[in-house]
């Protein structure tokens, strides 16, 4: 079982930056890969970024692409999400996962509000 808190939500208005901290407690070791997911009110949950533990490779989602970057701190057993150039569109509940080697995302935190206003 891992254990995932998020932290680092709140409120900017557009063009702003924000940066989340996901610490990971636990069964670490078994996870492959940790990303960001989001949900917007009334929406389905969307992916956001993914780090590869083994290789550091990330992957984005279209929409932030070039604007968030994932990171990791090894020691601190954490990932970050960078969100530069907020856009209202990037409001909603910011979800830390982890995905074992299976590839499914079984580890979930509680989530973290993020509310950008134009």
């Amino acid at each position: 079982q891992v254990t995932l808190v998020e932290s680092g939500g709140g409120s900017v208005q557009a063009g702003g930056s924000l940066r989340l901290s996901c610490v990971a407690s636990g069964r670490t070791f078994t996870s492959y890969a940790m990303g960001w997911f989001r949900r917007a009110l009334g929406m389905e949950r969307d992916f956001v970024a993914k780090l590869v533990w083994s290789n550091n490779v990330t992957y984005y989602g279209v929409s932030v692409l070039g604007r968030f970057t994932i990171s990791r701190d090894n020691a601190k057993n954490a990932v970050y999400l960078q969100m530069n150039d907020l856009k209202s569109e990037d409001t909603g509940v910011y979800f830390c996962a982890g995905q074992n080697a299976g590839l499914t995302w079984s580890d979930w935190g509680q989530g973290t509000r993020v509310t950008v206003s134009s």
